[in-house]
């Protein structure tokens, strides 16, 4: 009798046993198990190493991760600037443009809302650029120049806010390169009705290069265009006057040209300061 007894209290003890593990065998198995969450600063220092190693694609899941996670978390406003720099490298124009606009929305007095506002017009110049453009570098000026006229406004918008930025000379330069580009687009538009004998739209956009785009490097293609179209007009006495501006500025109106460090295609940015 005391035999049997120690036999179910055996197969009791066993049972039990089971009972416990077997259940958190089970757990621990199963994929659908709760994930423990990582640490903000672990997201933070592994998206700042992945930049440092270009791989901007994984960085960029870090960053969001942090944005998703920690919205107000110690690195919630810092990976939010980072994420325009991270996207605009890894060619994602139009996403880096929206988190520019976003950053500047939810953080208007961030130290580094200086750099949203110079990305954001940065990225309206890529963004919906052809494969071809970018690997040929055709002529710009007779495509589509929308999204350069955006970048104008934009990064003259930048300067006017931020004139003392430490971004300002990179705005500055690219500046240059915008106003020829969006110069000579007008000009090829404006010897196309030259051509077509549609004077009066040919002198339209002449008149709009000086006008609004002064001291250009197209200036004085300008300048003839618009005598060409006062002679055709028979407008002599203001075909005179334009003739007289060629003849006195004809050697010194400066051409400036886009500093050759500078390459809209070479996807060289500034990284925003660490806070």
């Amino acid at each position: 009798m005391p035999t049997q007894i120690k036999r179910v209290k055996k197969y009791l003890s066993l049972n039990l046993a089971t009972a416990i593990v077997l259940p958190l065998l089970i757990t621990s198995c199963n994929s659908d198990a709760p994930v423990m969450e990582r640490p903000e600063k672990v997201y933070y220092d592994t998206a700042q190493r992945r930049m440092k190693a270009n791989n901007f694609f994984s960085a960029i899941e870090s960053l969001e991760a942090i944005e998703a996670r920690y919205p107000f978390g110690r690195y919630a406003e810092q990976a939010q600037s980072e994420l325009i720099y991270a996207y605009y490298m890894n060619g994602e124009d139009e996403a880096s443009h929206e988190a520019a606009e976003k950053f500047i929305r939810l953080n208007p007095r961030h130290p580094n809302i200086d750099y949203a506002y110079f990305m954001r017009g940065i990225a309206s110049y890529t963004r919906d650029k052809g494969m071809f453009a970018r690997i040929f570098k055709s002529d710009l000026s007779n495509r589509d120049i929308s999204g350069a006229k955006q970048a104008f406004g934009e990064l003259s918008e930048f300067l006017t806010r931020f004139p003392q930025s430490q971004y300002a000379p990179y705005a500055s330069q690219r500046l240059i390169y915008l106003r020829s580009l969006i110069a000579k687009s007008e000009l090829v538009a404006a010897e196309y009705y030259l051509k077509r004998k549609a004077y009066v739209a040919a002198l339209r956009r002449a008149k709009y290069v000086i006008e609004n785009i002064p001291n250009s490097s197209e200036t004085m293609r300008a300048l003839k265009i618009i005598r060409e179209c006062y002679q055709a007009l028979g407008y002599f006495e203001l075909m005179e006057d334009i003739e007289g501006v060629i003849e006195v500025n004809g050697g010194s109106i400066i051409e400036t040209t886009e500093s050759s460090s500078w390459n809209f295609f070479s996807r060289k940015a500034p990284q925003p300061n660490q806070n």
